[in-house]
């Protein structure tokens, strides 16, 4: 039982025994700083089960708490608040059971299965800084689900088909010459981004050609015999053609390389791959059997659609009259797929930019309306654009932040601080590298994963790379200050326990601080959100910060408290160390 449920259970206790009254709640809030106390009780609310003065009433119920519970040693009255002081030896023996715990904060995995969609690009460019943001959300969700306790599926799928994909094709095979990613040495996903970029360029002039010949610029939209050549290779590649399944396959293999390469230096994974090629076709079956049992309608020119006005929502197609499908059918059918792959999930997250917020709610809904019991755990993880300082990105223009590019800038912009700062003497060429990588993209990570995913960002690689304030590096360089203590602590610590101690008033705060980690993870994985992980984290560096400039560690005269003040910087490391784990951020050892 922990304090506060303790002290919830007692406060009841004492309200019936004084007043004669039950009550169904106890509120709670931190005690703020200025006043003495770790926990306060919010007395106003109990008035609507005993009339009186709250001070007086807070007076009754802190007296009969001290008489009653061992951990609380005082407390005061503040109006209608009653701040409760704690005796330290209940934080002692907490702190001794967060130190020993090896996997504090994360929960053995249970039954529970979910499975978290992220990344998934298109095989036409390289990864830009979009999906940077949608990278890091979906694998830090991942990870904090694990530590929360489930079991997690990693997956992307991968949009390797459709006409964007023939305009590189096309772009390639016209304005080529042959060239492969190891004659440019570029990477293979720049190499047929850059034909991606071609085929819009010379796209244009044919339209600007058209127009100045008389036609209408939205007709000739339609008819540049470019755009009419990468459809009839879309054609040509949904018919079988071997020549164009060999393009196809050639360049979405150079693609694949390159992503690779990207999601290594990114620091994320996958634990299950699909593919738009392989399931496009999907879903089908579904719409067919949701006609016979009502759930979709046919219009006179043979479309098929799923009313949903009565959920306040629109009429929306789920198979064309040609009996072609739409992107919702192929998405409940992959959906309905992944069950059928993995029995064991119950639920499934989806991180897709908000642009797509409605596409979800009606996919959620079908699928609700079908039958699937599963449904009802499906999350769209929507998140805002990322913006730069220089403006709005546009893949076929080739103005893209491009994501390889994006991380060499960010160690580039740690190491001109640094070396600004003068913070790596003594190190090697190769160690100060490794170094810069670390801080760039920790920097990066942190920038992006503090901030509600829900809300648009404004990045500023400068900004992100500063050892003072709510950054990645500033809770590194903490982290590998820790260290340095540590190494200086040449005498036994590790394994001795310590039963009683006179806490200063930091210690405390730093215990009640690591205390909450466990239940920031739980709050974390509720609510898909690693900005919880992110700012705990911070207010975790800040509080040990304070500790560090009030209380001395190594110079303690006291061998017990010297041990503990270890101890306890010990355990603030290896809560920032798991912390950003979950974040996917590494922390260095030196700094």
């Amino acid at each position: 039982m922990n304090i506060q449920t303790l002290i919830e259970a007692k406060v009841k206790e004492g309200f019936l025994s004084l007043y004669d009254v039950e009550i169904p709640t106890v509120e709670f809030q931190a005690t703020r700083k200025d006043f003495e106390g770790d926990i306060t009780v919010v007395v106003f609310p109990l008035l609507r089960y005993k009339k009186g003065n709250p001070a007086q009433i807070g007076e009754d119920i802190g007296g009969y708490l001290v008489q009653h519970v061992n951990e609380i040693k005082a407390f005061n009255v503040v109006k209608g608040f009653l701040n409760l002081v704690i005796d330290d030896s209940f934080y002692v023996h907490l702190f001794s059971n967060i130190y020993q715990d090896a996997s504090y904060g994360s929960v053995a995995q249970g039954s529970d299965a979910i499975m978290v969609e992220y990344s998934s690009p298109n095989t036409n460019k390289p990864l830009h800084l979009g999906h940077v943001r949608n990278n890091l959300l979906g694998y830090s969700v991942a990870e904090i689900l694990k530590a929360s306790g489930k079991k997690v599926y990693k997956t992307q799928i991968i949009n390797d088909r459709g006409i964007h994909i023939c305009k590189s094709m096309l772009a390639w095979k016209k304005y080529g010459n042959g060239e492969t990613p190891e004659s440019t040495g570029l990477k293979g996903d720049k190499l047929v981004g850059n034909y991606y970029v071609k085929f819009d360029q010379e796209y244009k002039k044919e339209i600007a050609q058209l127009i100045a010949s008389g036609t209408s610029e939205e007709d000739a939209k339609k008819q540049a015999p470019l755009l009419l050549e990468a459809q009839d290779m879309l054609r040509q590649w949904e018919s079988g053609d071997e020549e164009t399944v060999a393009l196809w396959k050639m360049m979405n293999g150079w693609v694949y390389d390159g992503f690779d390469i990207t999601y290594k230096n990114m620091g994320v994974d996958f634990d299950t791959l699909y593919y738009e090629s392989d399931t496009y076709l999907l879903g089908k079956d579904v719409i067919a059997e949701g006609l016979t049992k009502g759930v979709f309608f046919k219009k006179e020119d043979g479309s098929v659609w799923c009313d949903l006005t009565d959920e306040g929502l629109d009429e929306k197609l789920v198979l064309r009259s040609d009996g072609t499908a739409v992107y919702m059918t192929q998405d409940i059918g992959t959906a309905i797929q992944r069950v059928k792959d993995y029995s064991d999930i119950n639920g499934m997250v989806y991180t897709v930019g908000n642009e797509q917020d409605y596409h979800f709610k009606v996919l959620f809904l079908i699928l609700k309306k079908l039958g699937f019991s599963w449904a009802a755990q499906l999350y769209h993880l929507s998140y805002g654009m990322v913006d730069l300082p220089s403006g709005k990105m546009k893949s076929r223009e080739g103005t893209v932040v491009d994501a390889d590019d994006l991380m060499v800038e960010m160690a580039n912009t740690a190491k001109a601080i640094s070396q600004e700062l003068g913070k790596l003497e003594g190190y090697s060429d190769t160690e100060k590298e490794e170094l810069y990588r670390i801080i760039g993209l920790g920097a990066l990570k942190y920038f992006i994963l503090k901030v509600d995913p829900k809300k648009r960002i404004l990045f500023d690689p400068k900004e992100s790379v500063d050892f003072q304030g709510n950054t990645g590096p500033f809770i590194q360089y903490t982290y590998a200050r820790i260290q340095s203590i540590l190494r200086k602590a040449d005498f036994e610590h590790a394994d001795i326990s310590i039963s009683e101690i006179d806490l200063h008033s930091k210690e405390k705060e730093l215990v009640k601080q690591l205390a909450l980690y466990p239940e920031v993870v739980q709050q974390a994985a509720s609510n898909f959100s690693p900005a919880l992980i992110a700012n705990y984290t911070y207010d975790l560096v800040k509080e040990f910060n304070s500790f560090y400039q009030n209380v001395s560690i190594l110079g303690e005269e006291n061998e017990t408290k010297k041990i503990f003040r270890v101890q306890l910087s010990n355990k603030v490391a290896d809560t920032i160390k798991n912390a950003f784990l979950l974040l996917g951020i590494q922390v260095p050892e030196r700094m």
